[in-house]
């Protein structure tokens, strides 16, 4: 998985855990497409602050996947669900009957 839509992943299940200055920041940067010379800017603070925010944030995403693995089972539901498509598209009735129990337990 490419490592931007990964932490887009990340924030989207967890950034809600994130403090409102720590999601501005994140929000401004990877979904606004700002820079740290703005976003310091906005926030009236140093270009190495909005850097170090960003560190430390993405960090503590990275914890919270650990410990909760959201991210993780949600990449392979999707790859599950790929795959039973796939093999509806063959015809292949039992081995899709098969993918979508195993999601359901």
């Amino acid at each position: 998985m490419d490592k931007r839509v990964f932490e887009g992943l990340l924030y989207d299940f967890y950034g809600e855990l994130l403090t409102k200055k720590q999601k501005e920041i994140f929000e401004g940067h990877y979904m606004e497409d700002l820079s740290f010379q703005e976003l310091a800017g906005i926030y009236s603070i140093s270009k190495q602050a909005v850097s170090d925010m960003l560190k430390r944030s993405l960090k503590q995403l990275e914890r919270y996947e650990e410990k909760l693995g959201l991210v993780k089972r949600f990449a392979a539901e999707r790859e599950a669900l790929e795959n039973a498509i796939r093999l509806t598209d063959e015809g292949k009735k039992e081995e899709v009957k098969e993918i979508l129990s195993r999601l359901l337990d």
